[in-house]
């Protein structure tokens, strides 16, 4: 692609280069400095711990045919100078592969919790309906037969317009993509154009990237503007629906559908049955009944399923493809999951890590629960170190034995973790213990289990691996359980 063609999609850039300007053919896009190849435009990037303008000179000697730069640099060679960077990143990627999201249907989910079970939910609505659909968020990418490993919630721009022109190449038609705050903070779903979004809820998260909640939340709206989401789906039982619905107020293009329990909305339900591993309610849409029996526990997952229906239903999909999708979904993998019984007792997994979470999913286990609940949890380090005692203090009012261990301790050490979650936990509340090794931690839980009992072991949900010292190492929380149980 000629640089010129590329560049039509910024509004605002100068234009250096030595001598006599021919127009260059761009073969590649870059922003890693370790891995840009000859005939790639190289972006420089300020990043939290490096600042790739140091290496544009480099990549200039290498073969990169122009560099994309936040300020006029002292190297020979094209410069183009943007005053943002990472916008320039996602405008130039969306254009280099063809704006590949004008010929897809994109769904952006967003909140603090609930984005993946919610993306599993829309795309098997969507599947019911004969379509083919991609998937984008925590659990990795999927689309046709074609599977990525997860990295982050959402990819960055370059791979991210990459992986969408290669859905719309394979004929995908409807992309469910969770978009996280930190997207937003750094602008990756620019050039990205969404058919409609979904906000599920708000709560603490992220502390230690965000200076409050009120910029954790800023960055969380920003996707409910008008111009970058026509249909938006919102939680009217969250505090901040108001805030999102302020966004759209005049703006006779932006349409909003509300869903909730306790507040009039377009979407609602009245729950009949909870079991252990199956919710049955009645969902209202503009008052079209729905009968669903929903293969998962928890209340917050009838909150999941009706933001996924409501959106469906405003995107032309019958109420037949929301009952048959959302019935045939047996679970989302280590999302409030049950694995295994022993000894009468019942386990499962979740990756609740935030306090909210952790809370809604004991909270819908604790009403099944004849015998005792018995919650595994920690909390990961050098992250948000203010939600450990919250989680603590939640743990205690609502478990009636806690286990306090590991979960991705990075460049902590696992026992000031749980010192810090203690903190929380009323002083008065003995029956815990603290194990840091979460193998051990898991051991022992599996053998405390009596009949009637139910165990959650929270925190990682369906990760496979755990950090520690900057090495991530094998591990799965499903199958320490199964390999306890074998031993008997």
């Amino acid at each position: 692609m000629k640089l010129s063609a590329l560049l039509a999609c910024l509004k605002n850039y100068k234009l250096y280069y030595d001598g006599k300007f021919t127009d260059i053919e761009v073969g590649g896009l870059c922003a890693d400095s370790r891995i840009y190849k000859k005939g790639d435009l190289f972006i420089c990037i300020r990043g939290e711990r490096v600042d790739s303008h140091r290496y544009a000179e480099e990549a200039l000697e290498k073969g990169a045919v122009a560099v994309v730069t936040e300020r006029k640099l002292d190297v020979c060679g094209v410069q183009i100078v943007v005053e943002d960077s990472r916008l320039a990143m996602s405008l130039l990627s969306s254009a280099f592969y063809g704006e590949p999201s004008k010929h897809l249907k994109i769904i952006g989910i967003t909140g603090t919790n609930g984005k993946t079970t919610c993306s599993y939910m829309l795309s098997n609505i969507i599947k019911s309906a004969g379509k083919k659909v991609g998937v984008i968020g925590t659990l990795g990418i999927y689309y046709d037969k074609k599977f990525i490993a997860p990295e982050l919630t959402t990819p960055d721009p370059i791979f991210l317009q990459r992986t969408l022109a290669d859905m719309r190449n394979l004929g995908v038609e409807y992309v469910v993509m969770e978009v996280s705050a930190h997207a937003l903070h750094y602008k990756k779903v620019e050039g990205v154009n969404f058919c409609a979004c979904i906000f599920t809820n708000f709560t603490q998260d992220h502390l230690d990237f965000f200076s409050s909640m009120q910029e954790y939340k800023k960055a969380k709206i920003k996707l409910f503007t008008s111009e970058k989401c026509p249909i938006a789906i919102v939680n009217s039982d969250d505090p901040i629906s108001s805030e999102i619905t302020a966004l759209r107020i005049g703006e006779t293009s932006a349409k909003t559908i509300y869903y909730g329990l306790n507040t009039p909305s377009d979407a609602f339900a009245i729950v009949t049955r909870e079991r252990l591993k199956i919710t049955e309610f009645l969902l209202n849409i503009n008052d079209d009944l729905i009968p669903i029996f929903l293969q998962m526990t928890g209340l917050h997952n009838v909150y999941n399923a009706l933001a996924v229906s409501a959106c469906a239903y405003e995107l032309g999909f019958g109420t037949a493809c929301i009952s048959d999708g959302l019935n045939a979904l047996s679970g989302v993998k280590g999302r409030l999951e049950w694995i295994a019984s022993h000894n009468g007792g019942e386990i499962f997994i979740d990756f609740a890590h935030t306090p909210d979470g952790l809370e809604k999913s004991l909270k819908g286990l604790k009403f099944h629960a004849k015998g005792r609940l018995i919650c595994l949890f920690g909390c990961g380090g050098n992250r948000d170190r203010t939600k450990r005692p919250k989680m603590g203090r939640i743990s205690a009012q609502l478990s009636d034995f806690v286990i306090l261990t590991s979960d991705n301790p990075r460049y902590e050490d696992a026992n000031d973790i749980i010192l810090d979650i203690e903190r929380g936990m009323p002083k008065e509340f003995v029956n815990y213990v603290a194990i840091p090794d979460r193998e051990r931690a898991i051991a022992y839980a599996i053998n405390e289990l009596k009949e009637g009992d139910v165990l959650l072991v929270a925190g990682k949900g369906g990760e496979d691996y755990q950090e520690r010292m900057g090495i991530k190492y094998a591990y799965k929380d499903e199958d320490v359980i199964i390999k306890t149980i074998k031993k008997g």
